[in-house]
């Protein structure tokens, strides 16, 4: 469905208009269309392309979506696919946004999204000085608004990470904190898949040709192009944590299970030597010795005992109990 459909005079707002007086607005130099669209259907889409001419292949992308982040240059339009991550419970859902930008006009295409770009429309509508610069700056606000929604994903992962790891030294080092540290890995490498592609996106768009349509917002663009640096740092270092704690887990787990086999192996010692002299004098044999002393009893039981406290004695001392 259509969700605005905005006119702009020299980065004034002149009003929302219906689909069908756009080429009226476009017979004016100086004024651009803004169309916002969420999840549209193909014939919307098709009303689109004959309005604004845009191009069949990019056309094509925006409807089948599943798009890996990139642009792509058509004359003198541009066509940019990136993707939108928002929390869905414990996990994190992939949306997209696609954006054609001509000349007098802007088209933004959100799919599996809930939330909009209603807050970009109203930064750009307070700044008309900036606006000034057409679909151009209206990318660069795009751009940066969904750069700047991956930074508290980051920041809630990097949390979590915190929190296990607190939970590890803490000694709770179970197969739940292993399966919690492979879905953090997860979620972090549906980040990067996000990110890591806008890194040439973006520096298409201020460094070596820039595509005449962008030309004097090299700065903005920069601008993007160093938080999503920021964000490629800080996703490497959540990587290398969750490799860490995954790594010292598994250690401590080897740890425990050498204590428990060291505890068991000091037990079994303990049970054995009673039972070797308690199998020994139990076999009844006429010629065995002792076997008539008055004493003999006793003194057996008090030999393991003595054998058993020295044992005791002994695992206590090599930390085995």
């Amino acid at each position: 469905m259509i969700v605005n459909c905005v006119a702009y005079d020299r980065g004034q707002k002149l009003s929302d208009i219906p689909l069908a007086d756009v080429r009226a607005h476009l017979a004016r130099k100086e004024c651009f269309v803004w169309v916002a669209l969420k999840d549209p259907e193909p014939a919307e889409l098709a009303t689109l392309q004959e309005e604004f001419g845009l191009h069949e292949l990019a056309i094509e992308d925006a409807q089948k979506g599943h798009q890996r982040p990139k642009i792509d240059e058509y004359g003198s339009s541009l066509f940019i696919v990136m993707h939108l991550i928002e929390p869905d419970g414990i996990d994190l859902k992939t949306g997209e946004v696609s954006i054609f930008v001509g000349p007098q006009y802007i088209v933004s295409v959100r799919r599996d999204a809930q939330l909009g770009f209603a807050d970009v429309r109203r930064r750009c509508e307070q700044e008309p000085e900036l606006l000034q610069h057409g679909p151009a700056y209206v990318l660069y606000a795009l751009m940066d608004n969904v750069v700047d929604r991956y930074f508290p994903v980051i920041d809630s992962l990097t949390a979590e990470i915190e929190e296990i790891e607190e939970r590890i030294f803490a000694g709770q080092t179970t197969r739940a904190q292993i399966e919690a540290l492979y879905s953090l890995k997860r979620k972090l490498m549906t980040l990067d898949h996000a990110t890591q592609p806008l890194l040439e996106v973006t520096g298409k768009l201020h460094g070596g040709r820039v595509p005449p349509i962008c030309s004097g917002l090299q700065d903005y663009f920069r601008d993007v192009y160093d938080h999503l640096l920021r964000l490629k740092q800080s996703i490497d270092t959540g990587r290398d944590m969750v490799a860490t704690a995954i790594s010292v887990n598994l250690s401590l787990i080897t740890i425990q299970e050498n204590e428990v086999t060291k505890r068991l192996a000091a037990y079994a010692a303990l049970v054995a030597v009673p039972t070797m002299v308690a199998g020994v004098y139990g076999m009844n044999f006429v010629n065995m010795p002792e076997l008539q002393w008055t004493y003999g009893y006793p003194a057996a039981i008090t030999l393991m005992v003595v054998i058993d406290l020295y044992l005791v004695f002994r695992f206590k001392k090599a930390g085995w109990m």
